[in-house]
């Protein structure tokens, strides 16, 4: 069996991306001798070579890397080895062009860039069976190789390709999926507008149509495009545990939802031998340290609550926003700490030693542009100094207080087209409830809505539109069992097949939440209402309402105004041996966190409420102890 930890490493990892072929082979040196002053680890290496590799069709170059692997190892420094699958050598794209990737509207994309692939196409699969095989024969002994990476960011740009290879093999997708077309027409709704199909053959991808397609099968589509690319990694993967047995394998994630949207970590996470990620302040106007914690604690999830690794981050600015600040004094510590904090096994960077060329020039790297008479380098040191000290927590787990659930489908599903209003955003509320339990001091696991979450005393559902039945059995469950549960609007309306669920919305969450939704009632652009207590304390709320009908449930605040004025806005069902909560507009900070505490009591949880904002205080156990963060 793989391991699960980079082979060789004996505290955590602390390097980043290495591109030494962007210079000429006298700085290598001077390169590994920084390395060395600044505590590396690890560095991944070969990430965008297959050009260098393979300079024409099955000709291989590896003397180059052979030195320079060599150079490392002499320097006591471990390799993550990246196949360069996500950016095939312009001789491929000019043999085989259906290669490239097409757009919904029709449009091929160029060479020129990095990803443009097009995941169905059996040339780029021979192609990158190739390379990869060829790169584990050659290294599979290799003393300084520590772990397998696998291609780069899938999803990242593109996910889903349409040309009509992609419809042939969407085809045979739905035909494996569904059994017959009649069960695709089922699961679709085909009756409406006159969509029924009567052979496999009639189907093509959700190319552009005049007005909006069947919803059905965009959902259906994002999901092909997602297995597609996984089925990529899994040969790159099995290829390389068959022939380097031992060594683990992983491809660079990119959990955060600022980042990525068209990939189901939950599926992934399971594929690879070790889960790594990749994060970059977005600078939104949100406060970024929240987002970066989230990220932390989604990747860990993914993991299932195992150790990971940040695979990258930026030791100052990045170069790809429209507005791209440098970071200030010591938040590159505090960034790199955190993720470890919430179970990272390390802190790695894009990239090792700044680009005078190329689309990433200005995107910052531990070695900057000026040297080591620089901020940034003097930085990298101290942080490489922090991060060794930390060697013993290897192998300790967070520990987390609460969970959040989520769904990369059914986020997937509520972003379609046609919905009650498109104010309403499942991100936007997975960050206002995450970022409510960070300034409440907790810390959160994120979980599929069918896992185990027994261990849990409280669970909240900011966004989950697309909720299977067991689903809603598990919440259910859980909250007859003990558990606390908060739910937001907009939760348990559609099946996986983004059908409304029989009966009364919301679906299969009626019973566990002791209510009905009559009818939704979003607001206008700019309306907000007033939601009010017993006790006459009022928040505001804004984007959305509902008519609530009580069948069980207790009102705990009312809607002031509105059309929905006098009916429920939040409710409370004791249920069995536990309590959930409904909240059926869109609460701000302070009403969120008003929510939370009523459910917190419920919950009992530590409140905390001594501790300044913006402190965090997180724990990692295990064998070796435990470790307290702040």
């Amino acid at each position: 069996m793989p391991e699960t930890t980079p082979r060789g490493l004996t505290g955590l990892a602390f390097g980043g991306d290495y591109n030494p072929e962007q210079w000429p082979e006298s700085v290598w040196q001077e390169d590994v001798r920084l390395m060395r002053e600044a505590g590396v680890t690890m560095v991944s290496v070969g990430i965008f070579s297959w050009a260098l590799l393979e300079p024409s069709p099955g000709a291989y170059d590896f003397g180059w890397l052979d030195r320079l692997l060599d150079l490392l190892h002499e320097n006591g420094i471990r390799v993550d080895l990246g196949t360069p699958t996500v950016c095939p050598p312009v001789w491929f794209y000019r043999a085989h062009p259906e290669a490239l990737p097409v757009t919904a509207e029709g449009v091929r994309h160029e060479f020129g860039s990095r990803a443009a692939i097009c995941h169905s196409n059996t040339d780029y699969r021979t192609a990158a069976a190739g390379i990869t095989t060829a790169l584990a024969e050659r290294y599979v002994d290799h003393p300084a190789l520590a772990m397998w990476h696998v291609h780069n960011e899938y999803g990242v740009p593109v996910s889903a390709c349409y040309c009509d290879s992609c419809a042939a093999h969407f085809r045979r997708w739905l035909a494996t999926t569904y059994g017959t077309v009649d069960a695709v027409n089922e699961a679709w709704g085909t009756a409406f507008w006159g969509q029924r199909y009567t052979d496999f053959e009639q189907i093509n991808p959700p190319r552009l149509s005049p007005t909006v397609g069947n919803p059905g099968q965009a959902l259906d589509y994002k999901r092909f495009a997602d297995a597609t690319m996984r089925e990529n990694f899994r040969m790159e993967r099995d290829i390389l545990h068959r022939l380097s047995p031992g060594v683990p394998v992983t491809t660079n994630f990119m959990t955060a939802l600022s980042q990525c949207d068209s990939v189901d970590y939950w599926a992934w996470g399971r594929e690879v031998d070790v889960v790594t990620n990749d994060h970059y302040l977005i600078t939104d106007g949100r406060r970024t340290h929240v987002n970066l914690a989230m990220a932390a604690d989604l990747t860990r999830s993914v993991a299932g609550g195992a150790p990971w690794l940040l695979l990258e981050h930026s030791t100052s600015g990045v170069n790809w926003q429209p507005r791209n600040p440098a970071k200030a004094p010591g938040q590159m510590a505090r960034n790199s700490l955190t993720h470890v904090a919430r179970g990272s096994e390390g802190a790695m960077f894009f990239q090792w030693r700044q680009s005078r060329r190329g689309a990433e020039k200005f995107h910052s790297a531990m070695l900057p542009h000026g040297g080591t008479d620089t901020r940034v380098w003097r930085e990298a040191v101290e942080l490489g100094a922090s991060v060794e000290a930390l060697g013993e927590i290897r192998g300790t787990r967070t520990e987390a207080d609460v969970a959040v659930l989520w769904d990369w489908q059914s986020w997937w599903a509520q972003n379609l087209d046609w919905r009650p209003s498109e104010d309403h955003d499942a991100r936007e509320r997975a960050d206002a409830f995450y970022e409510a339990l960070y300034d409440r001091h907790l810390t959160v696991d994120f979980a599929h809505p069918e896992a185990d979450l027994s261990r849990y005393p409280l669970v909240v559902v900011p966004a989950v539109y697309l909720m299977t039945e067991a689903a809603g059995d598990n919440l259910k469950a859980y909250v007859e069992g003990g558990g606390t549960l908060v739910v937001s609007y907009f939760s348990g309306i559609v099946d996986e097949h983004d059908a409304v669920h029989e009966g009364a919305c919301p679906g299969p969450l009626r019973d566990v939440l002791g209510l009905t939704v009559e009818e939704f009632s979003p607001l206008l652009s700019g309306e907000r209402v007033r939601v009010t207590g017993p006790d006459g304390s009022e928040l505001n709320a804004d984007v959305w309402t509902e008519f609530v009908v009580p069948r069980g449930a207790e009102t705990v605040l009312t809607y002031a105004d509105g059309l929905t004025a006098g009916r429920p806005a939040v409710t409370r069902h004791r249920l069995g041996e536990g309590t959930a909560w409904y909240v059926s507009t869109r609460l701000g900070a302070d009403g969120l966190d008003a929510l939370l505490g009523m459910a917190g009591e419920d919950a009992r949880l530590d409140p905390r409420a001594d501790l300044p904002r913006d402190v965090e205080v997180v724990r990692r156990t295990g064998a070796s102890g435990t470790y307290l963060f702040a």
